[in-house]
């Protein structure tokens, strides 16, 4: 039941390439999981956010990275926003983001 991963736009793939290696690390080893289970990966890896809109979550040493994505038809996924956390809620401007990314998707 192998899913294939896009990005909105190639900032959010250098954004997650920017983070610190373990944090990455740990993102690519998710990221295999999505790719395998797609919507049944549940946390600690990955959170529901309602209206279609997930969380994948991955964290390090360095500190903890956050990738919104959705699932679109043809079993793909789209990452549409990845930052790494700097508190311990996830920022409203960044699921402002993320939200605003989704509705841009289903609206075509």
């Amino acid at each position: 039941m192998t899913f294939l991963i896009e990005y909105f736009h190639e900032r959010v793939l250098a954004e997650v390439e920017s983070w610190p290696v373990d944090i990455v690390a740990d993102y690519a080893r998710l990221v295999e999981l999505l790719i395998e289970f797609g919507p049944s990966l549940r946390l600690p890896h990955s959170r529901a956010f309602g209206d279609g809109l997930f969380e994948l979550r991955p964290r390090g040493r360095s500190g903890i990275g956050r990738a919104f994505y959705c699932f679109l038809l043809g079993k793909r996924i789209v990452v549409l926003h990845a930052f790494v956390k700097k508190s311990q809620e996830t920022p409203d401007r960044e699921l402002r983001l993320a939200r605003k990314r989704l509705k841009e998707l289903q609206d075509g």
